[in-house]
């Protein structure tokens, strides 16, 4: 089967992409503070891409096509990596309403939770 030019097109667009986004894009490097916390950035990436083309028949056959892409990267927060914990700091927008802020304090809650079982079933 011959190539198509649609398919050149394509290519190159989503080598671009890859060179531009990868899994560091995502969860960065770790960064070690002096007192010993790790901090890892996490970001959201939304990708868009479009391409199109178009044989036209005219006196010699010829091709048009286009194609496009859109990224977005949004920092969300960092994973902070402390005294064996690991818990999640948002760096995004406060909560709107109660249930959001529940939802948002659930995972510190069972965290604190737990840490107080074992310290009584400690005892």
């Amino acid at each position: 089967m011959e190539k198509h030019p649609i398919g050149d097109l394509t290519e190159v667009t989503l080598s671009k992409i890859k060179e531009m986004v990868d899994v560091n894009t995502v969860v960065g490097t770790p960064i070690t503070t002096p007192d010993g916390i790790t901090l890892i950035p996490v970001s959201r990436v939304s990708l868009g891409f479009a391409n199109a083309g178009s044989d036209l028949k005219s006196r010699e056959s010829a091709f048009g096509g286009g194609n496009g892409a859109g990224i977005k990267i949004e920092p969300v927060g960092f994973l902070c990596i402390q005294d064996g914990g690991v818990r999640m700091i948002n760096i995004g927008s406060p909560a709107s309403t109660s249930l959001d802020r529940l939802i948002e304090i659930a995972p510190e809650m069972i965290d604190k939770g737990e840490q107080l079982y074992k310290k009584y079933k400690n005892k």
